[in-house]
C-alpha cells in the first residue's frame, strides 16, 4: 500500500505538483545559494578587522543546515518543510552576523533580505508573506533590540533595509510567477493538470543521473482507461473529459510526494517509481486499479489496465524499461482489463493480477 501522506496538501504545499517544484528549484538555486555564500563569506573575511571575524560563525551554520536539508530531501515525504527550516535558519544566521557587528551600525543589514529572493521560487503566496514578516521582524530584532538609542535617533538604518526587503519580495513574486505561467504552459496538461511529455523528457535524464548516484532502482507503472472510447462515444466528450480529469486526481492522490505522475496523451498515464523495484512497483500499481475501480467517475463505472516494470539498481534505460511497461500493458488489455500485469522479464511469484494472486504475467 502506498502511503497517502506525501499526496495530502499541507500549508505551504497546496498539490504534488508543488511539492515537486520545491525540490527543483532547491536543486537549481543550490549551486547559485553556494557561491552566494562564498561572495559573503569573502566579504566578512575582508571586513574582519573592523567587524570581527567571529561573524564567520552564522554563516558556517547556516551553509551546515542546508547541507542537512539537502540530504536526503529527494526522499522526504514534506520536502517543503524542510526547506522552510533551512531558510528560517540562513535568516537568523544573517541576523546574528548583524547583530553581532553593531546591529543598526552594520554594513550588513540589507543581507537580511538576500534570502527572501528565493521565498517565491520555493513557496505559495503565504510561504511568501510568513517569511516576509520573520526577516522583517529579524531586522528590528537585529538592530533596534541590540541598539534602541541608536535605532531612534538613525531610523533610515532600520527603514531602508526594511523598504529593500519589501520590494525584493514583490519584484522576485512578479518575476517567478509569470516564468511558472510560461513554464506550465509548456510542461501542465491543460485538462488534468498532471505533467506531460515535455515535463518527462527533462525529468528522464535527471533520474538516469540519480539512479547512478543513489544505486537504487526505478519502477515504472503505465495506466491505460479501459474502453475510453465508448465512453465518449456513450456519454460525449465532456463527460470523458471530466472522466480523465477525475482519473488524474485519484492517482495523484493515492501517490507520495516524490513519486511522479503524467499524462502522456489521449487515456493514457505514466507513474515513476523513484528507489521501488518491479515488485513494489507492482504493489503500487494495484493499489492504483482499485482505486480507479472502487467508484464512479462522473457517474460512468471505469476501470483501469496496468503495465509494470522497473531498472535494475543504479541504472535507468528509459526507453527499455517503458517499452517493457507498455509491453505488459498490451497483454492486461488482452487478458480481460482491470489488471496489472508486470514485464516477464521480472515477474514475480506473487503478482497481483486483476485483484487475483497468481495470474501469469506479460
Amino acid at each position: 500500500m502506498v502511503s497517502e501522506a506525501g499526496s495530502r496538501t499541507s500549508w505551504l504545499c497546496r498539490s504534488a505538483a508543488d511539492r515537486e517544484r520545491v525540490v527543483d528549484m532547491e536543486r537549481r538555486i543550490k549551486p547559485r545559494r553556494a557561491l552566494s555564500m562564498v561572495a559573503l563569506g569573502i566579504g566578512l573575511i575582508a571586513c574582519g578587522p573592523w567587524v570581527g571575524w567571529w561573524t564567520l560563525i552564522p554563516l558556517v551554520a547556516a551553509g551546515a543546515a542546508f547541507a542537512v536539508t539537502d540530504h536526503g530531501l529527494q526522499r522526504s515525504s514534506r520536502p517543503e518543510y524542510r526547506m522552510a527550516i533551512a531558510w528560517v535558519n540562513s535568516e537568523l544566521a544573517i541576523a546574528a552576523s548583524v547583530a553581532l557587528s553593531g546591529g543598526p551600525r552594520s554594513p550588513a543589514v540589507a543581507w537580511i533580505a538576500l534570502p527572501v529572493v528565493t521565498l517565491a521560487a520555493r513557496f505559495n503566496g503565504r510561504g511568501v508573506a510568513a517569511g516576509c514578516a520573520l526577516a522583517i521582524g529579524l531586522i528590528l530584532a537585529s538592530t533596534v533590540a541590540v541598539h534602541p538609542a541608536y535605532a531612534l535617533h538613525h531610523p533610515q538604518d532600520v527603514i531602508f533595509p526594511v523598504a529593500l526587503l519589501v520590494g525584493v519580495a514583490l519584484l522576485s513574486t512578479a518575476l517567478m510567477q509569470s516564468d511558472l505561467q510560461h513554464r506550465s504552459e509548456s510542461v501542465i496538461d491543460p485538462l488534468t493538470s498532471m505533467l506531460n511529455r515535455n515535463a518527462l523528457r527533462t525529468r528522464v535524464a535527471e533520474l538516469q543521473v540519480q539512479a547512478r548516484i543513489v544505486g537504487q532502482p526505478i519502477g515504472l507503472v503505465v495506466g491505460d482507461l479501459d474502453r475510453f472510447k465508448e465512453i465518449n462515444d456513450e456519454h460525449g466528450h465532456a463527460v470523458g473529459d471530466a472522466v480523465l480529469r477525475d482519473v488524474a486526481y485519484r492517482l495523484r492522490k493515492r501517490l507520495r510526494a516524490f513519486d511522479l505522475a503524467y499524462r502522456l496523451g489521449g487515456e493514457e498515464f505514466l507513474v515513476i517509481l523513484p528507489g521501488a523495484d518491479a515488485d513494489q512497483a507492482l504493489r503500487v500499481a494495484e493499489d492504483l486499479r482499485q482505486a480507479i475501480a472502487a467508484e464512479a467517475s462522473s457517474g460512468v463505472e471505469v476501470t483501469m489496465s496496468f503495465g509494470v516494470s522497473a531498472s535494475q539498481a543504479g541504472e535507468f534505460d528509459y526507453e527499455e524499461i517503458f517499452a517493457a511497461a507498455d509491453e505488459a500493458l498490451y497483454e492486461a488489455k488482452n487478458s480481460g482489463r482491470n489488471r496489472v500485469c508486470v514485464s516477464s522479464s521480472q515477474a514475480h511469484e506473487d503478482v497481483l493480477a486483476g485483484g487475483v494472486p497468481g495470474r501469469l504475467v506479460a
